[in-house]
């Protein structure tokens, strides 16, 4: 049943959504990354609100994928920021049980997972203020367990994700349907949260294509400001693309220079470091959120840091491949036990594939892992280089310590 689940989630990202092409952005071609890279003055607002976000993007949290390892990675990686799986309300509330119709990550993907796993958005989804400030109370709480690692530096409120309604009622990206009740969600969590933690927005361009949708959209966004949320994070498709088809770049660019006093962070058909600082010129918003484009690809966040540094971004050896394979590989086992994460390290073994000069033929050989031994033979067979040696650059880790 479990690895059905995995392989069924594979399909979804990959059937449900448009492969790697660039977004909406007439002229963005002619923009030199490079340069922009190595011009870039981070806006100190970020560092200010969540201590240690000190670069231009993060990683956006990925239903079924951005658990604590991944995250771990990803900051091992360079990624200055993580933000969870969104996670039902009555999920949190009802300690992740009793809601297996929920369609959303698991509670435990949405724990901290220690010392390294910071800074740290929790984000949250629901249908109710009251339930949305209660489990956003129940996030901030776990701060009080500062020595396990087990805080939340922010609480990000999903109001994107295309997923189905229940019992007629919204979440998600719905809510843009319905912009005044969706202030009512989010100004129940400022209230409730600590002022000293900010509260955030996930948000997309819009419900569908038409002027209403726009109008639904500013009264919501404008909104969230003026509830106090600290900034908003914009996705570029509507709710009805879901995932398919580009993204608008042109509509945050707009927005951006609308609103050129709101902290905007932007998202869509990110796909490689390249494309952090292209969104940032064309757009004008303060961070990029990296989402499909850094699944199997941590290496994003190292090539980006590099490009800030004015260093071309390099792609990963064989050797750095294999490392960031074992130590994902690792970090699972420690976060969701060894039987269910060589199911988890097989959706990821088929997207790190990508990187390797065979790809099709590791991508296949992935495909069939059935067991541990599978895994590792993956790797001795494709990610050992032509001396002999499994790994040159893997130096060892501290181990996770999940709180």
């Amino acid at each position: 049943m479990e690895h059905r689940r995995i392989l069924a989630s594979v399909s979804v990202l990959s059937n449900n959504a448009t492969s790697p092409a660039p977004a909406i952005a007439p002229g963005a071609d002619q923009i030199d990354p490079a340069q922009v890279a190595a011009s870039h003055q981070m806006d100190p607002r970020l560092n200010a609100l969540v201590p240690g976000f000190d670069a231009p993007f993060f990683q956006a949290g990925l239903a079924g994928y951005s658990d604590a390892a991944m995250r771990i990675v990803a900051r091992r990686h360079g990624c200055p920021f993580c933000v969870t799986e969104a996670l039902l309300d009555r999920t949190l509330l009802a300690g992740g049980r009793g809601f297996a119709k929920a369609d959303l990550g698991e509670l435990h993907h949405n724990v901290p997972g220690g010392v390294e796993d910071h800074p740290l958005a929790g984000q949250i989804m629901g249908s109710d203020p009251d339930e949305m400030a209660a489990a956003a109370d129940k996030m901030v709480r776990r701060n009080a367990d500062r020595a396990a690692g087990a805080s939340f530096q922010a609480i990000d409120v999903n109001l994107a994700c295309p997923v189905k309604k229940i019992k007629n009622k919204a979440r998600g990206g719905h809510w843009l349907c319905d912009p005044i009740r969706a202030i009512d969600i989010l100004k129940a969590v400022r209230d409730i949260v600590p002022a000293n933690i900010p509260v955030t927005v996930k948000i997309r361009r819009g419900s569908d294509d038409s002027a209403q949708a726009e109008r639904n959209f500013f009264t919501l966004f404008d909104g969230a400001y003026d509830v106090g949320c600290a900034w908003t994070t914009v996705h570029c498709r509507t709710v009805v693309q879901r995932y398919v088809g580009p993204s608008r770049w042109t509509f945050l660019r707009d927005l951006v220079r609308r609103r050129p006093d709101r902290i905007v962070f932007g998202s869509g058909d990110i796909w490689s470091a390249p494309d952090i600082f292209r969104m940032i010129q064309y757009t004008g918003v303060r961070a990029v959120s990296v989402a499909r484009g850094c699944i199997g690809n941590p290496w994003i966040f190292r090539q980006a840091r590099d490009m800030l540094a004015g260093l071309p971004p390099t792609p990963p050896t064989i050797a750095q491949q294999r490392c960031a394979l074992e130590e994902h590989f690792a970090l699972s086992v420690a976060v969701n036990g060894e039987h269910k994460a060589r199911y988890l390290m097989r959706k990821f073994g088929i997207r790190f594939a990508q990187h390797h000069p065979f790809a099709e033929h590791v991508r296949v050989r992935f495909i069939k892992v059935q067991s541990i031994a599978d895994w590792r033979a993956v790797l001795d067979e494709w990610y050992t280089t032509e001396d002999g040696a499994a790994t040159d650059s893997c130096a060892p880790r501290p181990a996770l310590s999940h709180a």
